[in-house]
Parts: structure tokens; sequence; C-alpha cells
């Protein structure tokens, strides 16, 4: 499943340079067709096609795309029957293809499952018009509809059931910019919508079956990136080196996803939906960003396993990641997020600990934000440095500053914030067992946590003895604050060994 996925999202590719993403071109018809070509060479793909040109058009016929998979792990190729470009005379250039084109790919691997598959590209009212001159061109496209519909699937040979397979983007727009130089320079915006996918399939190893479909009501990109000539697609940190980078984000409306398992007379269901969320990924040679969030996302799961139906909602989950990614002798700057706000569940849920209602059923919290500053002592995306990490031939770098911004937890009635900053002292690793020495200090707030204790005690769910254990340790840690029922701590490391909380030494 993982080969077809990645097979999959290399269609799904071409797809989107068919669609005027990814395709370049010039001011003549034989000059666009040169400069896919190079663009697509540029990533590791062997090209070949027919051509032949009547009038204006330049049509190509019997297109074969191949590159071999990294780490040995086979051959990717694919085929499409042809497509064309004509000169409008006017110094734009179209690009058509067939309102059906079938696509074929094959994935061969020495030490896995061959891969087959017959793929139909789909389109309704396809426009795309390339214009500019050599250096700087800009190519505007529009379809009523276009899908990517899976048509056969073979596995070694076998013959995959298949109910449907496909996805559709109806409502596309978009406009591409290139700039070409020493790097080939793109920007994109692209709108759609509604999209749908749908996959129905058998598994061949069983009596069961896997239904899946969901979309979106709108889904826009907008993004770019910095591509060099002769980059090696199987070597990340030599093309890193050499001006790779990309950053670009999806925003979408309207998300849902729903799964339906069966198999031998049982059946599981997930439902899910969201009201919208976004996606930015990013990279060049200094960092690697991941920011992902959803607003109002509503889950339930059912059947198989599950002794009773799972009903969730969450008004915001986030994630952000930003790390260093190349070996560098000045400080770096990282980052970590990550929230789900205001969840709540079912009163069935509820129910199976807590059926008299005895604890506050107000939304639940999680969320953290930490940002610090470290060096890097490797490239991560050379295998070769990352096993002499492994191996304790390089060192992986060091930590200098850490910064708690916010933490939230809140939950059941009770909740705990707190802030943080912390510096370290790499020169020092005897203070702190091996840990560079940190020098800095915490706060914390917590309200409601006696009331809390008090409720678990009379719900059962907590012996009197661990509550009051509790009780002596947040009385060591922590002193009253302004309220009822809120208890404040300051929690300070100094870089000669000394730990105190409020003022008072702990060691």
């Amino acid at each position: 499943m993982t080969r077809f996925n990645k097979s999959a999202t290399s269609v799904l590719a071409l797809g989107l340079s068919l669609s005027g993403t990814a395709a370049l071109a010039e001011l003549t018809a034989q000059d666009v067709w040169a400069d896919w070509k190079g663009y697509m060479s540029g990533f590791g793909y062997e090209i070949a096609g027919n051509e032949t040109t009547s009038g204006d058009t330049l049509m190509i016929k019997d297109m074969s795309m191949a590159m071999n998979l990294p780490d040995d792990a086979g051959r990717f190729s694919m085929s499409i029957p042809e497509f064309s470009f004509t000169d409008n005379g006017d110094g734009t250039v179209n690009m058509t293809v067939p309102a059906v084109m079938p696509i074929t790919v094959s994935v061969d691997t020495p030490d896995a499952e061959d891969l087959d598959m017959q793929i139909d590209y789909v389109t309704t009212d396809f426009e795309m018009v390339a214009s500019g001159d050599p250096a700087n061109l800009t190519y505007a496209y529009t379809a009523g509809e276009l899908s990517m519909v899976l048509k056969e699937l073979v596995v070694e040979g076998e013959t995959i059931d298949i109910g449907t397979a496909s996805i559709t983007m109806a409502g596309l727009s978009g406009e591409s910019n290139i700039r070409n130089g020493n790097l080939r320079m793109i920007d994109q915006n692209v709108a759609a919508g509604p999209v749908r996918y749908e996959m129905d399939f058998a598994d061949p190893e069983g009596e069961g079956r896997l239904v899946v479909n969901g979309g979106f009501d709108t889904m826009n990109f907008a993004g770019g990136g910095s591509f060099p000539d002769g980059m090696d697609p199987n070597n990340m940190a030599s093309m890193l080196k050499a001006g790779f980078g990309f950053d670009g984000g999806f925003e979408h409306t309207g998300g849902n996803f729903k799964l339906n398992f069966q198999e031998d007379g049982e059946t599981v269901q997930i439902d899910t939906s969201s009201q919208d969320g976004a996606a930015r990924v990013a990279m060049d040679e200094n960092q690697l960003l991941y920011d992902v969030s959803t607003n109002n996302a509503n889950i339930l799961m059912a059947g198989g396993e599950i002794p009773f139906p799972i009903e969730v909602a969450m008004a915001q989950s986030a994630f952000k990641l930003m790390m260093p990614i190349s070996k560098g002798d000045a400080e770096q700057d990282f980052a970590f997020g990550l929230t789900l706000g205001d969840f709540t569940m079912s009163d069935l849920l509820w129910g199976l600990f807590d059926p008299a209602g005895q604890l506050p059923r107000d939304p639940a919290t999680i969320a953290m934000d930490l940002s610090g500053k470290g060096k890097l002592g490797f490239d991560i995306m050379d295998p070769e440095q990352m096993d002499a990490v492994d191996s304790g031939e390089m060192m992986p770098g060091e930590l200098n500053a850490l910064t708690l911004n916010t933490l939230t937890v809140r939950a059941a009635g009770a909740e705990l914030t707190g802030t943080g900053d912390f510096t370290f002292d790499n020169s020092d690793l005897e203070t702190y067992d091996g840990m560079p020495a940190p020098d800095g200090a915490v706060d914390l707030k917590l309200t409601g946590g006696n009331g809390l204790l008090d409720t678990l005690v009379a719900m059962g769910l907590l012996p009197e003895e661990q509550a009051m254990g509790a009780r002596m340790m947040m009385g060591l840690f922590a002193v009253p604050g302004e309220g009822d029922d809120t208890l404040t701590s300051k929690i300070e490391v100094k870089s000669d060994g000394q730990v105190l909380a409020n003022g008072q030494r702990l060691k």
C-alpha cells in the first residue's frame, strides 16, 4: 500500500503539471516541449516521445517517463498516448490534452511486489495558455472539471477488484509564474471546488472490502519553489546545497471523510468532518517547517472491536514543527507547537466513568508552544552523516536556549497554565550529569486542582491516601495565589546546580 501511495502521488504530480501547474512553455510550441522535458529531466526522469508537426501544432505521441527509485528500490515508469502544443500567433501557446487521456504506470521492485496501473485523466473545458518571454513566463489555466480515475490495478500479475477509485476537482483555475535563470523559480496559485475522492477496494488477501469517500467544498494552494538545474532527486542534501527549496500551503473549507470496512460479517465505520483547515510545508537548506491546523472537527467511530460508538469533537487542532536541517556554527531557531482545543465527547463516553455527572463537562484543552535556539552538528538529509551520528562519530549538536511561550492544560474544572525561559551552558556537562547546565525559571498557575481531587475521591476513582500525597506535593512546590483554589509556583534552575521553588531551595 505504501508503494501504491508513492506511485499515485507521482501520477497526481504529473496531472497537476499537465494542468499547467508545472508544465513549462516559451514562445513556440517546440520550446514549450523542450523546456517541459528539461524540467522533468531535472527530477531524474528519462523522457522519450514521438514528435509530429502539423501547421502550428506540435503533437507528442507515445510519451514515456521513467526513473530509478531511491535506495535501489526499483524503477518507476509511465506512458501517455498524446498531447499537443499550439502556437497562437500572438506570442502565446496553448496546451491541449484529449478529453480522456489514459496513463499507464508501472513500478518494478526487486524486493517487493510489482505494480501496474491504468489511469484515465479526464478533463472538461480544459484550457491552458502560456504567455510572456523566455525568462519570465506566465501560465493561466482553467477546467470545468478534472478527474483522475483508476481503471485497473495489477499487483504481481493479479488484478485487484476495484469498484471506484477517483479524485475529481471542479471549477479549477490557477496561474503559474516561472522565471528561468541559474535557478528555476516557480510561484503558483490554484483554486478548485468542490473536490471529491472515492475509493472502493476488495482485500486481495481476504474477503474484506474498503470504501472511502470524502472531499472539500473548496481548496486553494499558494506557494512556490526554486529548482536548480541537474539536481539529483535521490540526493536531497546536494539538492538543498544547490538551492532547492519550496514554501507552499493549502487551505480548505467544508472537509469530510468517510470510511467503511467490512470483513467476516463485521463493519468498521469512521466519519469525520471539519469546518476548514490549512497546511503549510516549507523547506530549504536551513530549515524544515510543518504547520497544520483544523477548525471545528467532528469524529465518529463505530463497529469492529469498538464496543460502542465513539463520538468526539474539537474546536481547534494544530501542530507546528520548525527545525534546522543543516550543520551550522551559528545559533539556529527551532519551534514546536501542539493544540487540542475545546475537546468534547459524547455523554455515552462520559457515562462510562462518570455516570452521575459529578465532573464538570466543560470542553478540555491541551496547548503548548515551545521555541528555542541550538546548533545542529550534522546535515539531517545526508545519510552518511546520519550514520556517523548514530555511531557516535559526530556530535548531533547542542541546545542553547528553550522558551515555554505558553502552556495550557484545562479539563474537568481544573486548569494549569505556565510560561518559562531557560539558557544552557554546553561547556558544563558535569553539574547536571551530562546535561548542559540550565539557567532559568518556569512560572506555573493551577486553579481548581483541590476541587478536582475532592471530586475524584468522591467518585471512588482516586484513593484518599493518594489524594493526600498529591496535596502534600502541591504544598511543597506551590503557594496560594489570588482567588479560591488557586496555587502558583516559580521553579528556578540555576547553572550552579541549585533548584528553588518559590525562593525555597530544594537542591
